[in-house]
């Protein structure tokens, strides 16, 4: 069934010869600290009683590149034309995947603001892999227990370090617990702006690290909406990010909050429409909320605007002051 110089059998990898195409599972997972920096990859594959686990690092590269690569590999492991099911906790992989590159092979491999699309090789690398088999992509949660997840997680954080990994019949040097809490913690503070509504808009995000002083990423566009810079205050402060984080999101908007933790996987099932067929607006900020989210552990957490806590009142004067810089410059 699996083929692969990389790979690491830990059950019997026979091929068993059926006119049917076989049902296979792989988890992947991918990423790079610093990002870019070192990178490491994996992927885990299942079939019946088969199981079989490749990664591998690159000296250079990226989060997403990594993401892809594991995809690749996985699906190029295969034999023949196999019924497909590939969990990742890589919204950028899933989305691209699913959504995004129809649009910029239509663009001729270009963004919607005219843009070359990022690794648009690993793109129609994976495109050519996904032709030869049924392939159903599902987004998993990272770090959160999912057994094969973890498994694909440490294995590509083992590659990246250049650490062999262990056999999977051996005990497990940590749960998946501390997993989650290895990670660095973090906190960010978001609030938007808008003199009038559209108008100069403003967007602060307080990044406040778990060890280290709080700081402010903050910006301005010459015409936005209020739901605009409240969405781009949470997707700036996750940008700025260096490393794959736990991260607790405070915002006093309703229409973010329930965005990115109700709406959005079912706009991006109905092809960034609502329910009733309108277009979802702001549908290309949801879509780089989705990207940026990537392999972060995010918790979502609102306060009413009336009672804000001191960092998300400095996000909001930061805000405002930007927004209004935005109208003196425009006037």
């Amino acid at each position: 069934m699996f083929s692969g110089s990389s790979a690491r059998p830990l059950a019997s990898l026979a091929m068993t010869p059926s006119a049917e195409r076989s049902s296979v599972t792989i988890y992947t997972d991918g990423g790079c600290d610093p990002n870019p920096g070192p990178g490491g990859w994996a992927a885990v594959l299942s079939c019946g009683d088969q199981v079989l686990e490749l990664s591998g690092h690159e000296a250079h590269t990226t989060n997403n590149r990594m993401e892809l690569t594991a995809a690749i590999q996985g699906l190029a492991a295969l034999k023949r034309p196999c019924t497909v099911t590939i969990f990742t906790d890589s919204q950028y992989l899933r989305q691209g995947i699913t959504t995004w590159v129809k649009g910029w092979q239509r663009n001729g491999w270009r963004t919607r603001n005219g843009q070359p699309v990022e690794n648009q090789d690993l793109w129609e690398e994976l495109l050519a892999q996904v032709a030869r088999h049924d392939v159903t992509w599902r987004w998993v949660r990272g770090h959160r227990g999912d057994p094969l997840n973890e498994r694909a997680d440490t294995l590509a954080r083992l590659a990246r370090t250049g650490v062999a990994a262990p056999s999977r019949h051996a005990a497990p040097s940590s749960p998946p617990e501390a997993t989650a809490t290895a990670l660095p913690e973090v906190t960010l503070y978001c609030r938007g702006a808008c003199q009038g509504n559209p108008g100069p808009g403003g967007y602060a995000a307080v990044v406040a690290p778990a060890q280290g002083e709080p700081h402010v990423v903050s910006g301005g566009w010459p015409s936005a909406t209020n739901n605009a810079m409240e969405l781009w205050a949470v997707i700036a402060g996750l940008r700025s990010l260096e490393h794959v984080s736990r991260v607790h999101i405070y915002t006093t908007s309703r229409y973010v909050l329930d965005g990115a933790t109700r709406w959005l996987a079912e706009w991006e099932q109905n092809g960034w429409h609502t329910r009733d067929g309108r277009e979802v607006q702001n549908a290309a900020l949801w879509q780089e909320l989705a990207h940026v989210m990537g392999d972060h552990d995010l918790t979502w957490h609102h306060v009413p605007a009336a009672q804000p806590n001191r960092l998300l009142r400095l996000a909001a004067r930061t805000a405002q002051d930007a927004a209004s810089r935005q109208g003196k410059d425009s006037g």
